[in-house]
């Protein structure tokens, strides 16, 4: 079974050429993004098998980006990451059902961590079907 690529979307390039890094060295295909207006626009969104975006961008940002896309019928296993991390957003975003909350920079072995959550539900997003530290 083919999946699609893990998506990152962050207004800043160097985060989002980072992130990108980052998935592509642990063996997933990954695409970046500069916004969630560009995302929405490309061909392939729909095959996408995990979103990883930033929270605070213009226009749309990480939770409005997700609240659409449940809205549209094209839920897609999403992790947001934030420089400005914010426990009233962390809750109302983990009950919209994002799979996880990250403060920047976020260690690498939990964002794989978040990776393999989305596994399951995005039909195998990688190598590796990592589930949630004990």
């Amino acid at each position: 079974m083919s999946t699609g690529p893990i998506v990152i979307i962050d207004d800043d390039q160097a985060a989002c050429d980072a992130l990108v890094g980052l998935v592509r060295a642990s063996g997933f295909a990954a695409v970046g993004f500069r916004s969630a207006a560009e995302f929405l626009r490309s061909d392939g969104f729909a095959q996408t098998s995990c979103l990883i975006v930033d929270m605070q961008m213009p226009q749309m940002n990480g939770l409005e980006l997700h609240m659409h896309l449940l809205a549209s019928g094209t839920p897609i296993p999403t992790i947001l990451v934030t420089g400005y991390p914010n426990e009233a957003t962390k809750g109302r975003a983990l009950r919209a059902g994002v799979l996880c909350y990250l403060t920047k920079p976020c260690s690498p072995a939990d964002l794989l961590d978040c990776i393999g959550l989305a596994a399951p539900r995005g039909g195998g997003a990688g190598p590796a079907d990592k589930g949630p530290k004990p």
